[in-house]
């Protein structure tokens, strides 16, 4: 029985393999791109607003920073406490077209010791919990080394 993939958060990812993108929102004014989306105004504080649309983001960027997660974060992160603690990389990337850093988890596998600033990496889709009502789903960064 295949369980049903649901997003962790409606409307920030879409698509599926290689047509896996992050969503975000560029203002039609002073085309500033938000991620997470923004659907109400625009976040530059020097724009009178305008039309937001959404846009997909780049799907490849580099690293700005990282670091190594060893311990389980305290309340309110969410985590099965009867399971043992899974440590991952947290990375940081820059994406150049849309000037913006975007943090997440790096890949199943990737570690701190495959990861450099600068390291050239992409976004794709990753597993974030599985419970009985389906698999959640999120974004994950994999460098690009490590997917061609």
């Amino acid at each position: 029985m295949t369980r049903e993939r649901r997003p962790a958060v409606d409307g920030w990812f879409t698509g599926h393999g290689d047509d896996f993108r992050l969503l975000g929102t560029r203002c039609g004014a002073c085309a500033s791109v938000f991620f997470p989306r923004e659907d109400v105004h625009c976040r530059n504080p020097g724009c009178e607003g305008g039309e937001l649309v959404e846009v997909p983001l780049s799907r490849r960027g580099r690293v700005w920073s990282y670091t190594d997660c060893r311990y389980r974060p305290p309340s309110p992160y969410v985590s099965d406490r009867e399971l043992p603690w899974e440590p991952y990389a947290l990375v940081a990337v820059e994406l150049a077209a849309e000037r913006m850093v975007v943090l997440g988890q790096a890949a199943p596998g990737v570690g701190v010791g495959e990861l450099a600033v600068g390291t050239e990496v992409e976004v794709v889709a990753g597993v974030l919990s599985e419970d009985g009502e389906g698999v959640w789903t999120t974004w994950n960064w994999r460098p690009v080394e490590v997917g061609s």
